[in-house]
């Protein structure tokens, strides 16, 4: 029965001296301090920077000139040019339409016939005023019969004067019979044809000159201090203040550029977009493809010139006016700016920075100044959306 009960007894203490031991003779761990790791952020090199800002807009385009083809006279349509119809081309000098000229042809040759009188009657009343002047002189007629010889010679001058201007406007009638063009251009629109009767002052089509053209651009009040326009009263900018503008649009599959100028400003500014319009004038004559009349386009204005301009991504804009800049401990420290302008996807700083400055360009959700980084070095391509000047 004791030997029972020692067996098990055994057993336990040789466990528990066997643990105690093995607690006993175990290793002590030591803790050690937990190292962060750093942040990896996208860094630019900051470097200075000569840039010609522009502005953009939008427009369509519209003729520099733009006539009603009106007759001065008027009659029944007996002609018509193959040339006057809607979209068709015209040289200047071309005749487009001609009224029916019998009835100023018949009024032609009562003029002239009213004049050979007329000129037949001073002709006998100047003869006629000499004869008298002589009898008066000799005594043989009163002076009366004089006044009376004077007072029709001047009548009859007064009536060839008259019928040599009835026979001017006459002629000059006839010739109004023909509708001639004033320039060179495209007839927009049509509104009479061979056979209808006009009336004076009537417009029978609408056409304008394809030689120049011009577009209107609105550009907010603002963006003109990008713009090298001085303020004017009088709309009309001098020549040598005349913005470039390249003028670009997908016509037909293909993109078409083309060059002009700001030629001047619309004095009015609009009440509910505070837009200004600037009107840009392209000469087709000077162009491979010419811009045609209606296009819509997109314009890019070149304005003045920024030196020492740090282009940076947005994406490196905190806050509206400050950056995060790493320094040589690549420690994160927050930087106030000047920003000249944002424009897309970039932003121009004046002032604030150094160049060679890391500036971070990633987005840290919780920045904090004195923060430590692992800084990753990446090219600036954000001078390709200001284009370098």
């Amino acid at each position: 029965m004791i030997r029972t009960l020692l067996i098990p007894l055994g057993i336990l203490a040789t466990f528990i001296f066997g643990a105690a031991t093995l607690m006993a003779t175990a290793p002590t761990l030591t803790p050690e301090p937990v190292k962060p790791t750093p942040l990896t952020v996208r860094v630019i090199d900051a470097q200075p920077q000569t840039l010609t800002l522009t502005v953009s807009s939008q427009g369509t385009v519209k003729p520099l000139t733009e006539s009603q083809l009106i007759p001065e006279v008027s009659g029944k349509i007996e002609w018509m040019s193959d040339s006057l119809v809607v979209g068709g081309f015209f040289t200047e000098g071309e005749e487009l339409a001609r009224v029916e000229s019998l009835d100023y042809e018949t009024a032609l040759s009562r003029a002239e016939a009213a004049l050979l009188r007329a000129e037949a009657e001073l002709e006998h009343s100047k003869f006629e005023l000499m004869r008298m002047r002589s009898l008066e002189e000799r005594k043989l007629a009163s002076r009366s019969n004089l006044e009376n010889a004077l007072r029709m010679y001047r009548v009859n001058t007064a009536a060839q004067l008259d019928a040599a201007a009835n026979l001017k406007q006459a002629k000059e009638n006839l010739k109004r019979t023909s509708l001639i063009a004033p320039f060179t251009g495209l007839v927009r629109a049509k509104s009479v044809d061979i056979g209808q009767f006009v009336a004076r002052g009537q417009s029978i089509a609408t056409v304008y000159a394809n030689s120049s053209v011009e577009v209107r651009l609105p550009v907010a009040d603002r963006q003109l201090a990008f713009l090298n326009i001085p303020p004017t009263q009088r709309g009309e900018l001098p020549v040598q203040s005349q913005p470039s503008v390249k003028l670009t649009a997908n016509y037909a599959g293909q993109q078409l550029q083309w060059t002009g100028t700001i030629v001047r400003t619309e004095a009015e500014i609009d009440r509910s977009s505070r837009m200004v319009q600037l009107v840009a004038r392209v000469d087709n004559t000077s162009t491979d493809v010419a811009i045609s009349v209606g296009q819509f386009v997109n314009a890019e204005i070149s304005g003045r010139s920024a030196e020492d301009i740090f282009v940076l991504p947005r994406s490196a804009l905190r806050n509206d006016n400050s950056i995060l800049v790493v320094d040589n401990q690549n420690k994160l420290r927050f930087r106030d700016i000047e920003t000249l302008r944002l424009y897309e996807d970039t932003v121009l700083i004046s002032g604030g920075l150094v160049p060679g400055e890391r500036i971070c360009i990633s987005s840290v959700q919780t920045a904090i100044d004195g923060m430590v980084v692992d800084p990753s070095m990446v090219r600036n391509d954000s001078t390709l959306a200001v284009g370098a000047g």
